[in-house]
């Protein structure tokens, strides 16, 4: 079954309303663990993404919204990480996203609430790639200039802001940690550092919630 049809499937059964895992999780079908645990505190829910990766963008608006609270109810934190090989300006918006971060991170907002303005730049242009196509043509200035749009910023200010030093190292933890975790396709969720789900053996939104609580608990 090819990749796409796969998550048709899986976002249909889960919007469907599937019912929980029916036994205990697995190692190796429903989670690997890493060979080298990625550089996070324990009580960490971590994500990689790319803003330019179609399944990304439905797991974001579609099932997060549920996932999430449930994540954090276990006593994770959500830590997003932008992948940069996906999308031509990848690099840019890792930039931009890890300012929309560092923001939310100052005012003390989750990047999974509705109110994180990370949660809002990465959603918009999510939508303008995926769903209308969009791929700013015309050259950097363009994808900057939609970033700054959905952000509500002057791109002289995300020009000052991306080459400080705040940025520039939360991007390179982002590198760091994808190098760490071997991660080859996107999304890619990782519990506590150590346990990644298996996309392919999720089923339903209430059984990835599950399986996420399930981690959670492991040593």
């Amino acid at each position: 079954m090819h990749r796409r049809d796969l998550l048709v499937l899986t976002l249909g059964a889960a919007l469907a309303g599937e019912p929980l895992l029916a036994h205990a999780a697995r190692q190796d079908r429903d989670y690997i663990v890493l060979e080298k645990p990625l550089d996070v505190p324990r009580g960490t829910l971590v994500k990689f993404f790319s803003y330019g990766c179609p399944f990304c963008y439905r797991y974001e608006t579609m099932v997060e919204p549920r996932v999430l609270p449930r994540a954090e109810a276990a006593g994770l934190r959500f830590e997003p990480m932008h992948v940069e090989g996906r999308g031509e300006y990848g690099a840019t918006a890792s930039e931009f996203f890890a300012l929309c971060l560092l923001r939310d991170r100052k005012n003390g907002i989750s990047p999974s609430s509705s109110k994180s303005l990370f949660r809002r730049v990465t959603t918009e242009i999510g939508f303008a790639y995926n769903r209308q196509r969009e791929r700013w043509t015309r050259g950097e200035p363009a994808f900057v200039a939609a970033l700054c749009a959905a952000a509500g910023i002057e791109p002289a200010e995300f020009e000052r802001a991306r080459s400080s030093e705040a940025v520039a190292s939360l991007v390179a933890s982002w590198r760091s940690a994808r190098e760490t975790a071997a991660v080859s396709s996107v999304p890619a969720y990782v519990v506590n550092g150590r346990y990644q789900l298996v996309m392919q053996s999720i089923k339903s939104i209430e059984g990835m919630a599950a399986l996420i609580e399930e981690l959670a608990r492991l040593p």
